[in-house]
């Protein structure tokens, strides 16, 4: 079976997207995916249903892209979910693109938020409706730690990378730094670490195959 050719899509930033898909992506497409993903994803979960959606069905983008993005998207104030949505977007189809993802990503949770407003303002006492909640919460930890696990297989690719996630944990669950002074700190030491001539040049890491 002969396998459709990549279509390169020009960014703002100037860099190529590549999609598997045979001509450029929609907006509407676009649209309906983040609408999708808005409508059920769980709480902090919404990373892996973001990747899922995005890098392993529809092949926007690669694990080092969602990474860099999500990254980027960590490190400016707003809900993760939201920024990533502008920030692939835009990616994606632009300005168009942005708006598009943003839209769809808050229009399932606004509407949601509203009716789960009324009905727990009703019967948010009963014991049903709070083991209900501690369900939910616990699925989208289990979320989140499978997508870590699938993405520090290839973001991770040595010991001092390990390091460095290791003194963000300290640095935020120990000595109870602001994400903000973190990520400020760690963001200053990994660029002089990794600067060009800085540390010699690694291998990409190898890839795993999602199961």
């Amino acid at each position: 079976m002969t396998m459709p050719q990549p279509v390169r899509t020009a960014t703002p930033g100037g860099g190529p997207v590549e999609s598997h898909a045979t001509a450029p992506i929609s907006i509407g497409t676009i649209f309906l995916e983040f609408l999708v993903i808005g409508a059920t994803s769980f709480g902090g979960g919404v990373v892996a249903y973001l990747r899922n959606g995005l890098v392993t069905k529809r092949g926007w983008l690669d694990d080092p892209q969602f990474v860099e993005l999500l990254s980027i998207s960590q490190s400016l104030p707003g809900l993760n979910a939201t920024n990533m949505a502008v920030l692939i977007g835009d990616r994606l189809r632009g300005l168009g693109g942005a708006v598009a993802a943003i839209c769809a990503m808050c229009l399932p949770g606004g509407v949601f938020m509203y009716a789960a407003a009324v009905l727990y303002g009703a019967h948010g006492e009963r014991p049903l409706a709070a083991a209900a909640l501690k369900g939910v919460a616990a699925a989208a930890v289990g979320l989140i730690l499978a997508t870590v696990m699938q993405l520090g297989k290839k973001a991770l690719a040595h010991t001092y990378d390990l390091v460095f996630v290791a003194l963000a944990v300290i640095g935020i669950n120990r000595l109870h730094l602001s994400v903000l002074t973190v990520l400020v700190v760690l963001g200053t030491v990994t660029i002089l670490w990794y600067r060009p001539g800085g540390r010699p040049a690694q291998a990409p890491p190898e890839e795993v195959a999602d199961e």
